[in-house]
């Protein structure tokens, strides 16, 4: 793609600011939420993560697509991001594990992207007006129109109220053995392990599934909309609440009567992301819609009891409200960035959740202890 060709793609945001580029991958509209993600590595992972459903992800480090694609690298089956938002054109890969370009990969998995960017003013409009609802076109016929653009964006819903898990969750339960990557030979097919986990999947990344599995369990994954008494039925040693995008109340509708199920029967539990939301929606408390949420993997989180710092990786836009935290629930993990709420746990229970994703591996290891925790809960 020749640097200096003229605009061929266009980001409009509902209040009419729009961002003219070139695009890259599939050609057409998709409209979302406008977020920002601060990693340096990881844009195949990004894409793919089911959390990100209903948005448009910004790029704040300028060269993503550097490193190509592959197939290994996928969290799900096909992304769940509607689009991505880069300050420069994807160069050709030039990395080992590479199978193809960055743009191939996402035109043929139906995403669109745009590049040449003013991402550092586009971040900037995010932090301080908040994610924004944003559509974004492409097409190889000339400029989209932009007035058309703004319509579309405006006439998003949003995801305050959105119950997204239902869309990205599997049809059907399904037993996963693979492990965490073993260099040289990829990730490794594994003997069942000697705890029985049943993992909900309201939007499951596939490397959490592979870090059970590596911490000694066997993991069977049940559809977003189990009942306490389909999970039960499995007599797990524990149950594992997984990542997910939208509203955590939305999806508490069916989900915290599941939750509270598990809770009843004294299994242990533990809980990711839109997993931990829940919990604490289980356990009484209130979630929260952020500003501008928490998407990266540089993100500094202490726990409570040690004081021990980990780097964490975080994507979620929205967030526990630590002030609701009922008798007997206590904040374990906070963010050093704002304050905010990152785990909790049940005193004298083996129920726990954290905010942030131990299996994304940025510190690198930082964080892997959750699920050993988890594991050793169990007895």
């Amino acid at each position: 793609m020749p640097a200096l060709a003229p605009p061929n793609a266009c980001l409009a945001l509902a209040d009419g600011t729009l961002f003219h580029g070139r695009g890259f991958g599939a050609t057409g509209v998709a409209a979302g939420e406008l977020c920002f993600n601060t990693a340096m590595t990881g844009y195949q992972e990004i894409m793919t993560d089911p959390s990100y459903a209903g948005q448009i992800v910004t790029f704040t480090f300028p060269h993503i697509g550097n490193t190509g694609a592959n197939l290994e690298d996928d969290e799900t089956e096909r992304p769940a991001a509607l689009g991505m938002v880069t300050r420069m054109d994807p160069t050709a890969p030039s990395n080992w594990r590479a199978t193809e370009s960055l743009s191939d990969w996402l035109a043929r998995r139906g995403r669109i992207a745009i590049g040449g960017v003013d991402t550092r003013r586009l971040t900037r409009t995010i932090r301080h007006k908040g994610m924004p609802h944003a559509a974004l076109g492409f097409s190889n016929d000339g400029a989209p129109d932009s007035e058309r653009l703004i319509e579309i964006a405006r006439a998003f819903a949003g995801l305050e109220g959105a119950d997204l898990a239902r869309d990205v969750t599997c049809p059907q339960s399904y037993r996963w053995d693979e492990g965490r990557w073993d260099w040289p030979g990829g990730y490794p097919r594994r003997e069942a392990g000697s705890k029985k986990v049943v993992a909900i999947d309201f939007g499951a990344k596939r490397n959490i599934l592979r870090c059970l599995v590596s911490a000694g369990a066997d993991v069977i994954v049940l559809p977003a909309q189990a009942t306490a008494e389909e999970v039960l039925a499995h007599r797990p040693d524990g149950v594992f609440l997984s990542n997910g995008p939208g509203d955590p109340a939305a999806t508490g509708v069916y989900a915290v009567p599941m939750i509270r199920g598990v809770l009843e029967a004294g299994v242990p539990l533990f809980g990711i992301c839109l997993g931990h939301q829940m919990l604490a929606l289980a356990l009484g408390a209130q979630t929260v819609k952020m500003n501008h949420g928490h998407h990266g993997a540089n993100h500094p989180v202490r726990e409570v009891a040690t004081g021990k710092v980990e780097i964490t990786s975080m994507n979620h836009g929205f967030a526990v409200d630590g002030q609701t935290l009922p008798a007997g629930v206590e904040e374990t993990h906070v963010s050093l960035f704002d304050g905010s709420n990152c785990g909790i746990r049940v005193k004298g229970k083996p129920v726990f959740s954290v905010q942030h994703h131990p299996e994304a591996s940025p510190g690198p290891k930082d964080s892997f202890y959750l699920f050993e925790r988890f594991l050793t809960s169990m007895g």
